[in-house]
């Protein structure tokens, strides 16, 4: 799909189709979708940041929020290397030595009103940052230096970008800071949430595991362990697995601590071996 933004062809991206779900946590969701509701002509919708350890969902919670306002979602995921131009329009050498503009998934989003996913935005640089300041205010456009050419956001245009919470990043600048409003904090699930993402993820996994890696992960939540839902995910991934092989270690427990062991490191049968003790 292409569009012509004065004068100059940009080739779109296509939008991300995931098959996920967001489960519980409602009022997370509905200061999410809250901050981009536009209420009367005169406001615009907010950009906000999810914060949170990772593993905890928050490019789950936006793409099933955008999902949920009907709109296509694109994500772009940041890195220490990612340039202005990858966020923006970057340019490719067709036969003939001629040029061909592919818009990225954030510059496509803006064209066609979708929802943009700014992936781990704290690890992107304060250059790249700066790039989208005209796009974080009422201004709503981005300017691409390579392609020459203004991009004004759809109406419909949303983003958000989400953070990890820990030491692997930069440190936002002010002006940037103060554009990423509101910062929504995404913390552990509780348990029966913890338990149902768990089978939202692993419908086929026997109740006894669903129940052995959600108390595993409560008790390390408990002692502030970073272990987040995502590495139950495969530790009962690997165990089902494990399980299911005809070997020496069939027995179900058993190969639920090799799956910590192998996935989380030994420290975490700390957890895993009170768990077993607590239901033995």
């Amino acid at each position: 799909m292409t569009v012509e933004i004065e004068g100059v062809t940009l080739h779109l991206a296509h939008p991300d189709e995931l098959a996920i779900e967001w489960v519980g946590q409602d009022e997370i969701m509905r200061q999410l979708l809250a901050a981009w509701m536009v209420v009367n002509e005169q406001d615009q919708p907010m950009n906000p940041r999810l914060l949170g350890k990772p593993g905890v969902g928050k490019t789950t919670l936006a793409y099933a929020a955008g999902k949920r306002m009907g709109r296509d979602v694109y994500i772009l995921q940041a890195t220490m290397d990612t340039r202005p131009e990858d966020l923006l329009v970057t340019p490719v050498i067709e036969a003939a030595g001629r040029l061909r503009y592919v818009a990225s998934p954030l510059a496509t989003a803006m064209v066609r009103g979708g929802v943009a996913i700014l992936d781990e935005g704290n690890r992107m640089s304060e250059k790249s940052w700066a790039s989208l300041a005209p796009l974080l205010d009422n201004r709503r456009y981005v300017e691409s230096i390579v392609a020459g050419i203004k991009i004004k956001a759809h109406p419909n245009f949303r983003l958000v970008a989400t953070m990890n919470d820990d030491a692997s990043t930069f440190e936002l600048p002010e002006y940037i800071h103060s554009r990423l409003q509101p910062q929504i904090l995404i913390d552990f699930p509780e348990r029966d949430e913890e338990y149902q993402i768990l089978k939202e993820n692993l419908p086929f996994a026997e109740e006894r595991i669903l129940n052995y890696v959600t108390e595993f992960l409560q008790m390390a939540h408990a002692a502030d362990e970073r272990y987040t839902v995502r590495d139950g995910i495969n530790v009962a991934r690997f165990a089902i697995k494990l399980k299911s092989l005809a070997t020496q270690r069939t027995h179900e427990t058993e190969a639920l601590e090799i799956a910590v062991t192998q996935i989380l490191g030994e420290e975490a049968l700390r957890y895993a071996r009170r768990e077993r003790s607590s239901t033995s």
